[in-house]
């Protein structure tokens, strides 16, 4: 049975934990309120994007959509259409650190059941990783990343991510790959979040049936298909970067969740080392009393 000095010095240490795990359960309960309402503005955004294109695309979409074979006079833009997929691209999103439960575990062992299942070679498919727990999880079981970003901000601006979403359309453009994944938890709420495979190219998620008529037609300068090929890449990178946020979003969740169950835990074990504590306390004063009362009877 332990001391009283080592029980005592438990409590204390499990004290100290419990103020830091705390601590942290605030901070990131603080993140996770900024993170909630930086997606809540950027979905706002994301919207008009996509009615803007579903009206400009209607025609387009409509005709990609009753027909097998696309009418040549149309000119279809490349991230519209589908093509044999000859190699599939995935953009997995994990945090860089630890102290967030079982948000990284979940999202790599399902990413990786999905690959085992859908590919038969690694060559079937090019990894993108955004964190770092994910792109060192890769490398240590020799699956090459194709690009990897570390180091995010809480609340990451597109122009940190410019690069690698830039970069992923750019591929796709250059038939690197036949069509990109995004492999991310999607945050519910503060409780829970959502594994979830997204497909963001080719453009699949415009509906012409959305389209909106107005009164008066767009302008446009220099020409339709010249503002498709700026707005179409935005439209992807949007979609990436949206699905990024979202998944910091649930990060920060997942933060808060793992450090109050950290906290509990650490209460609950000075709960049960205050009771060894008060027993052998106990123990020891009964002890000195036996020895006393012993000793009178012996003099007497």
């Amino acid at each position: 049975m332990a001391s009283l000095n080592e029980i005592k010095t438990r409590i204390a240490s499990t004290k100290k934990t419990s103020q830091i795990t705390s601590a942290m359960q605030m901070v990131s309960a603080a993140k996770l309120t900024k993170s909630e309402g930086y997606s809540a503005r950027f979905q706002i955004y994301a919207s008009k994007v996509r009615e803007v294109l579903t009206h400009l695309t209607a025609n387009e979409l409509a005709e990609l959509a009753n027909s097998d074979s696309p009418n040549s006079d149309i000119n279809y833009h490349s991230m519209l259409q589908s093509r044999p997929v000859k190699k599939t691209g995935y953009i997995v999103i994990t945090s860089d650190g630890g102290l967030v439960g079982g948000y990284n575990s979940s999202i790599l062992k399902q990413t990786m059941s999905m690959l085992e299942s859908d590919h038969d070679a690694s060559d079937e498919y090019v990894l993108l990783a955004i964190g770092g727990t994910g792109a060192d999880f890769f490398k240590t079981r020799d699956m090459k990343v194709a690009y990897e970003l570390r180091n995010l901000s809480d609340n990451p601006s597109f122009d940190e991510v410019r690069k690698i979403v830039s970069m992923t359309t750019s591929m796709y453009e250059n038939q690197v790959f036949d069509e990109l994944y995004v492999c991310y938890n999607h945050h519910v709420n503060s409780l829970s979040s959502q594994y979830r495979v997204e497909k963001m190219l080719p453009i699949s998620d415009l509906d012409p049936t959305e389209a909106k008529e107005y009164q008066e037609e767009y302008i446009f300068e220099p020409s339709k298909e010249a503002i498709l090929d700026q707005l179409l890449p935005q439209y992807a990178e949007s979609l990436i970067y949206g699905a990024i946020i979202d998944a910091k979003t649930a990060e920060h969740a997942a933060g808060m969740t793992a450090m109050k169950t950290a906290t509990d835990n650490a209460k609950n074990i000075i709960g049960d080392l205050t009771i060894s504590y008060n027993r052998a306390r106990q123990a020891a004063i009964t002890q000195e009393i036996t020895e006393i009362v012993g000793g009178a009877s012996a003099l007497e």
